[in-house]
Order: C-alpha cells, then structure tokens, then sequence
C-alpha cells in the first residue's frame, strides 16, 4: 500500500474510534441525568433494564474501540515502514503509542463508572 493508502486507512480508523466513543458516552451522561430526575426511585425492573442497556452498549463499544485501536496499530506499523515518511506520516506515528490508551485505559473507565451508576441504581 502506498503512504496516501495508509493515511487514509489511518483516518477512517481515528473516525471509528470517534463514533465508538459517542454511544456508551451518551448513555452513560444520560444515565446520570435521568438518576438526577427520578430513575433511582423507579421499579427495580426499569433500573436493572437501564443498567443492561449501559452494560450492553459498554460492551460493543469497548470492543470496537479495541478492535479498531488493534487495527490503527497495524496501520501505523505499516507506516512506520515507508522510506522518506511526510510530516503527517511522523505526525501519525508520534500519535499511534496513545492507541494503548484507547484498548486499555478508555473500558477501564467505563466499567468503574459503570460500577459506580449500578450501585447508585440497585440502591
């Protein structure tokens, strides 16, 4: 693959990881809000089904977060080949060690707060 392949792989994949981040985020600020209005007094069913749909959504996110890092780490590798790189190329591989955080740091977060909102939910 040339460089300009490479990048663009590289971009759709900082996309991916972007997106992925967006939906267990949401829920999770949702999930605190509706606390804030009443959801911790709601029957027992409705706060085990809110925190199934958070688990639920942690789970596909945390993995497609990794799998996505998992793949920008075989691109930047990829890049990190290619003779003469361009200023974004090195820009891209200064970037690529942090991938770690994303596949390790990022569902850490989530399950201690996920930890946390259950316990404020089963309460």
């Amino acid at each position: 693959m040339t460089e300009r392949e490479l990048l663009g792989l590289w971009n759709r994949a900082r996309l991916q990881l972007i997106l992925a981040q967006l939906a267990p985020t949401f829920l999770l600020i949702v999930t605190v809000g509706l606390l804030g209005a009443g959801l911790g007094a709601a029957p027992l069913v409705v706060r085990i089904a809110a925190l199934l749909i958070l688990l639920a959504s942690g789970i596909l996110g945390a993995l497609a977060e990794y799998s996505t890092a998992t793949d920008a780490k075989a691109i930047a590798a990829d890049l990190a080949r290619i003779e003469a790189p361009s200023a974004l190329t090195s820009a891209v591989l200064r970037q690529a060690p942090w991938l770690s955080v994303v596949r390790f740091v990022t569902p850490a977060i989530f399950v201690v707060i996920f930890v946390f909102l259950a316990g404020a939910l089963l309460a």
